[in-house]
């Protein structure tokens, strides 16, 4: 189960809740559920009740107490523990860490991607019509013709479309020569004003949506592609970007290196768990794995918001969050010393090609590269 999931079975809990009659409220759009903070209990949390407690006319706790049952054994979940102010603490069964492995492996680097068409509501958000709709009409998206402002439209571009948007992409300034796109492995569908090799702007869901990241000063191209896209993406489009040699040392202090570090880790495990004999099979792993797999849950979460808030800067700070998840649970994959080979050994191992195929998938949104060997 991911967050996603999650998120719509305590959306039904609520109205379940509304339905009984034991809470007088509108239910809302989406709940948002995050992993427990420090000192919290189980795999993940939500403040629903708070967040209801007002309209409902009931204190936070007593709408907690009223959701806690509906959500007890819906979809995988084992155990609800109210917490704190009302706060709901879910903990999923075991068999939901497999199924979630199972996902990850099936779906591979397209793993949190949505491959139903679906149209833009307004500037932010997706909807998806009946099956007999017609085709989404594509969303614009402009940008200056800096280096920056065309790599971010370039991301947001790709995320949208990983959450099955149709989009343009053009950039406003018609001197910028093709050729800085093309370097930069930037896909841009027209350049200058829009005109008549664009749809008619009056039949589409929203206005075009204009991408003016913090121009960088400098030239990042001595970074190379890699990390000169990684410079331009890792701060939010507001801050400003540090160019600097920094991007390109191999130690942990770069979140870049850690990042490529645990996808080629990843890949090596696999390696040498086949010249052992051993294939990966999803299961029970029998070390601590919980924020790892927490991590891993919560990457279709992460790109869907990056994809509606076109911000780049939220799926980098993740792919550190699964590379610094990652990392620890790697060096237990294999047998060490006189240890044999077991179904745990197997199952660390699906796990450890999951986080891989995650940190891939994310890469390839970036632009990046991701290298079997660092």
């Amino acid at each position: 189960m991911t967050s996603v999931d999650l998120s719509r079975t305590v959306l039904r809990a609520v109205r379940r809740a509304v339905d009984d009659g034991e809470l007088r409220v509108e239910p809302p759009e989406r709940v948002v559920v995050t992993t427990p903070g420090g000192g919290g209990w189980g795999d993940y949390a939500t403040n629903v009740a708070l967040q209801l407690a007002r309209p409902a006319g009931q204190p936070a706790l007593r709408v907690a107490e009223i959701l806690r049952p509906r959500l007890i054994g819906l979809d995988g979940i084992d155990d609800v523990l109210v917490t704190g102010p009302g706060f709901l603490n879910i903990r999923l069964r075991d068999t939901v860490s497999v199924d979630l492995v199972h996902d990850i492996l099936r779906r591979g680097t397209r793993y949190g991607f949505v491959d139903a068409p679906q149209g833009c509501q307004g500037s932010q958000g997706f909807r998806s019509g009946p099956p007999a709709s017609p085709a989404p009409l594509p969303l614009p998206l402009h940008s200056p013709g800096d280096v920056r402002s065309l790599v971010v439209m370039d991301v947001v571009a790709r995320l949208l479309r990983a959450q099955g948007v149709v989009v343009l992409t053009r950039c406003l300034d018609s001197s910028v020569a093709p050729s800085l796109a093309d370097q930069w492995g930037v896909r841009v569908d027209g350049y200058g004003a829009a005109g008549s090799d664009t749809p008619d702007l009056g039949a589409l869901p929203s206005p075009p949506c204009s991408l003016q990241p913090r121009p960088c000063s400098g030239d990042p191209l001595f970074l190379g592609i890699d990390a000169g896209r990684w410079a331009l993406l890792h701060p939010a489009p507001h801050d400003a970007v540090r160019l600097t040699g920094d991007h390109l040392v191999q130690r942990e202090s770069n979140p870049l290196f850690r990042v490529r570090y645990a996808h080629a880790r990843a890949r090596a495990v696999l390696r040498n768990g086949s010249e052992l004999g051993l294939a990966p099979r999803p299961g029970a792993t029998g070390v601590a794995d919980a924020a790892l797999l927490a991590v891993l849950a919560d990457h279709p979460r992460v790109l869907r918001r990056a994809a509606e808030t076109r911000a780049p800067d939220r799926l980098t700070r993740h792919l550190v969050a699964v590379a610094d998840a990652a990392l620890p649970f790697l060096v237990t994959v294999l047998p060490r010393g006189d240890e044999k080979p077991s179904a745990a050994h197997r199952a660390r191992l699906a796990l450890a090609e999951a986080a891989g195929a995650v940190l891939a998938g994310g890469l390839s949104l970036l632009g990046i590269d991701a290298p079997d060997h660092l």
